[in-house]
């Protein structure tokens, strides 16, 4: 049956009629690459400098056509919309480079937090000990009585009502000698 359409067929068409739109292969472009560049590398250009700025445009834009250039004559011959190819390689691009942003970044961050914690810095060090060692001589030079409720609030972190109890004055008594210690120290430390 199928011979006895192609002779029918035939009977009603000569050589030279084209065949029907669905039974005529469509003939592939070529694909010039410069031809490409020169219709879309500007709009590539905007973009990319839309989304990572005009010092790094361009070198996007080169590395989309290499990228392109590489899947040879041939495979660009397949594409039937080189432009929107051109588009996906592009967002591709750009996802790329921020993954490989945000891995650098942590890879940073990370060595930055092992630097502190094996290295603490040592000029640091020498100013916290030398605040100590002041802070100590301060103290020593207070009255035994302020001496000693500093030391209960600030070191042993009594309330002014136990320090009251344990020393023998009243609470208002207790907070005058604080204020007074902490005047104290800090006259003495403003000195140095």
């Amino acid at each position: 049956m199928a011979n006895s359409c192609q002779v029918a067929l035939s009977d009603f068409l000569g050589e030279q009629d084209p065949l029907p739109p669905e039974d005529r292969p469509l003939p592939r472009k070529r694909i010039s690459l410069d031809a490409l560049y020169r219709d879309h590398a500007p709009r590539l250009l905007r973009f990319f400098i839309r989304r990572a700025g005009r010092d790094d445009a361009t070198d996007l834009v080169q590395e989309t056509f290499a990228r392109f250039a590489g899947i040879g004559e041939h495979g660009r011959n397949e594409i039937d919309r080189p432009e929107a190819y051109l588009g996906t390689v592009a967002t591709n691009l750009l996802r790329d480079r921020a993954r490989l942003a945000a891995r650098r970044a942590r890879e940073r961050h990370d060595m930055l937090d092992e630097n502190r914690v094996s290295s603490p810095d040592p000029h640091q060090l020498l100013e916290a000990r030398d605040t100590l060692a002041r802070l100590e001589q301060a103290v020593g030079k207070l009255s035994l009585r302020r001496q000693r409720i500093f030391l209960l609030h600030r070191l042993e972190h009594l309330t002014y009502a136990e320090i009251a109890k344990e020393v023998g004055m009243s609470v208002k008594g207790v907070k005058k000698q604080m204020a007074k210690a902490l005047a104290e120290l800090r006259r003495e430390m403003e000195r140095r």
